[in-house]
């Protein structure tokens, strides 16, 4: 059975830092890319970085680049986000999910198989 586990959230003052982490079961990790993605309260699910397993390429959208941080530790099949300089705007709820093989889209939620429960991201100003 497929399972990823966040955990890391919080509320953090602006300028602040968090580490997730996202913690994978059930498959072979080399063989999926990961992805990191938020949705704010009304709005949609959007994607904010992914690595690849199979290479460690990594991706991250305009609006986080500089201060989101994707990394992963085969060892214990999970992957980081380190978030610095959080800004009120990065408050969101965080998901991590899994996608199987080579994708073509790494921030499109739609390239996604398996997707964990969410953790909740409050930066307050």
């Amino acid at each position: 059975e497929v399972q990823l586990v966040e955990s890391g959230g919080g509320l953090v003052q602006a300028g602040g830092s968090l580490r997730l982490s996202c913690a994978a079961s059930g498959f072979t990790f080399d063989d999926y890319a990961i992805g990191w993605f938020r949705q704010a309260p009304g709005k949609e699910r959007e994607g904010v970085s992914c690595i690849a397993m199979s290479d460690g390429s990594t991706y991250y959208a305009d609006s986080v680049k500089g201060r989101f941080t994707i990394s992963s530790d085969n060892a214990k099949n999970t992957v980081y986000l380190q978030i610095n300089s959080l800004k009120p705007e990065d408050t969101a709820r965080y998901y991590c999910a899994a996608a199987l093989g080579q994708i073509l889209s790494p921030l499109d939620l739609y390239e996604y198989d398996y997707w964990a429960q969410g953790t909740q991201v409050t930066v307050s100003s």
